[in-house]
């Protein structure tokens, strides 16, 4: 039996990574392109230092604002590793996962935002938590 997590209808077909604008892009088997920035994908990580190991222990992770990626490397072919150059490394990104955040990223991005500010949090590294 497959695990549905990693279960696709979509599939990448180019991965590219712009260091100058610190974003990924990935073109998928149905056209569209989707771009990523680095900030985004390890802010939304799906490691569980971010998701938590169950409901409600999501953490809001402040000061990222200038994190680039170092690495990108396959899992299987179901997903990549991101080493992010603030050394955080433990997401595994499945395509569902990112094809999926990749078309919720305005909401996605709006909830973090508010939440940093609910939190006192900052996305600036020198101001990360306010106060």
């Amino acid at each position: 039996m497959t695990d549905p997590r990693f279960d696709t209808e979509r599939w990448p077909v180019e991965i590219r990574y712009s260091k100058e604008k610190k974003e990924l892009a990935i073109r998928w088997d149905d056209g569209r392109t989707m771009a990523y920035p680095a900030e985004f994908l390890r802010v939304e990580s799906p490691s569980a230092e971010v998701q938590g190991h169950g409901a409600g222990q999501r953490v809001t992770v402040p000061g990222r604002m200038h994190v680039g990626i170092m690495g990108i490397e396959p899992v299987g072919n179901y997903a990549i590793r991101i080493k992010f150059d603030d050394l955080h490394d433990t997401g595994i990104y499945s395509w569902q996962y990112l094809r999926r955040i990749g078309e919720e990223q305005d909401r996605i991005w709006a909830e973090y935002l508010a939440a940093l500010e609910t939190q006192g949090l900052s996305r600036d590294p020198r101001a990360a938590r306010r106060g």
